[in-house]
């Protein structure tokens, strides 16, 4: 497919002033464009950024002014997560003004390869171990995209190489144009269906990460065990697959070793600083990343040697009396709640939150592993009803720590203690991380706490 007509940019209009928005205000200023910003919602901080940028805020306009503001410029740039049936879209369709994401703009002005990833998990993860090998590599590598770091931010860094974008749904979906050399769809599960129309408009804007693909150049990476994943593979492109042993994968385990799709053993399983299965894909998938965009095999090996995971996805964090207590705060789907109860035999289970439109009645398929349930937040009713009659249930509606207490009751030598909430962190946190931190606090506030160093 060939890149889309764009004509002349003057003036461009930024729905949304967060992170991306401020960062991509910046960037269109910073090259002449004229920018107005809109937000419904905006915070005294915000208004603070704007005015020092100079750009003109304008807090949650009438239809009539929006179709107006639309109206007047030349392209139209929302934020990631503005849902799909917001009026924005619908007002840039009539008024026949292109809209563009983040990954448009920067590919606008600058061309140098990107390696994307995405998926409904672990897209984070594989970012940062992707980074990380090609900067052990001597390559100039960058996270970016659903970071901290917006692309069309960290292009302004003339000495970066290789961008590694975390290419989230919200991104993808509201993308014209994006053409990775190397693209990574590592599972897909139901998610932001609070953002998304449907499902299907889900899937689509994550198979886009393979659509725009250069048919000679371009390397696709997909996971060989999700039917979903295979079946949006685009046939003009070479794609490998990544999976655990007895998968038929290009990239597998093969008798106790990570083997590359040329059966070069990478490193054995017993070398990994952790080895549940989804530590396993996650380090193939990354690999074989990393290798296609450069990475030299010893660079990947010292990254898998060294990677211990990331603050809050399955994190360990000590035991007590015989109990590991660990910390998945970032698991905010049930398929992320159903990946992480794969690495135990015999777990008390924390989960709910804020649900994100999703179904968490597939989480009472897993007993066992799970042998008790602590049901927290608002979505704690459902969470009770998909365990309902399987195992012994607990509803906590004060806190993490009262919820932290309770496990500890229900908890029994040989068990694991997993905060993996398949839900959002609003009801009670400001962040998946500050519940994770809070649990964290609660946990080593329990007489007869032991790190790992400890024991």
């Amino acid at each position: 497919m060939d890149a889309p007509t764009r004509g002349p940019l003057r003036s461009a209009l930024v729905f949304g002033f967060g992170v991306t928005g401020r960062a991509v205000a910046t960037a269109l200023t910073s090259r002449g464009v004229s920018v107005v910003a809109v937000d419904e919602h905006p915070t005294d901080v915000i208004r603070a950024e704007a005015a020092s940028m100079g750009v003109e805020l304008v807090e949650a306009p009438s239809p009539q002014d929006l179709t107006r503001l639309v109206s007047g410029c030349d392209l139209v740039v929302p934020s990631p997560g503005i849902p799909e049936s917001h009026p924005i879209f619908g007002v840039a369709e009539a008024e026949g003004v292109a809209i563009e994401s983040e990954f448009d703009l920067a590919d606008r002005w600058d061309s140098r390869p990107i390696v994307a990833i995405t998926g409904t998990d672990g897209k984070t993860t594989v970012t940062t171990m992707v980074t990380a090998m090609l900067l052990a590599s001597g390559i100039r590598s960058i996270a970016c995209g659903n970071t901290e770091t917006p692309l069309v931010e960290a292009i302004s860094d003339p000495a970066i190489e290789v961008f590694v974008v975390e290419a989230s749904s919200f991104r993808l979906a509201t993308t014209r144009w994006f053409r990775p050399s190397v693209a990574v769809w590592l599972n897909f599960a139901p998610d932001h269906l609070d953002a998304h129309v449907s499902l299907s408009s889900y899937e689509s804007a994550k198979a886009s990460i393979w659509k725009d693909l250069d048919a000679v150049s371009g390397v696709a990476i997909a996971s060989a065990t999700d039917p979903v994943v295979l079946a949006n593979r685009n046939p003009e492109v070479s794609t490998l697959t990544f999976g655990g042993a007895g998968t038929n994968a290009d990239a597998t385990v093969s008798d106790g070793w990570l083997c590359l799709p040329d059966r070069t053993q990478l490193i054995a399983v017993d070398e990994l600083p952790r080895s549940f299965p989804h530590d396993i894909t996650n380090a193939l998938a990354a690999s074989v990343a990393a290798l296609a965009a450069g990475a030299t095999v010893e660079g990947v090996r010292h990254t898998l040697r060294s990677f211990r995971g990331l603050h809050h996805r399955m994190q360990y964090i000590g035991q007590v009396d015989g109990v590991r207590w660990y910390d998945d705060s970032k698991a905010t789907t049930p398929h992320a709640v159903e990946t992480a109860l794969q690495a135990f035999d015999s777990v008390v289970l924390i989960a709910g939150g804020r649900n994100k439109g999703l179904d968490l009645a597939a989480l009472g398929a897993h007993v066992p592993p799970v042998r008790a349930v602590v049901a927290i937040g608002e979505a704690a009713t459902e969470v009770h009803k998909a365990f309902d009659g399987r195992c012994e249930i607990r509803v906590i509606e004060t806190s993490i720590a009262d919820a932290v207490a309770v496990a500890a009751e229900l908890s029994q030598p040989g068990d694991a203690v997993l905060l993996s909430p398949g839900c959002t962190s609003f009801d009670w946190f400001t962040s998946y991380g500050d519940r994770g931190d809070q649990f964290t606090d609660a946990v080593r506030a329990l007489r007869g706490f032991m790190t790992e160093e400890a024991q």
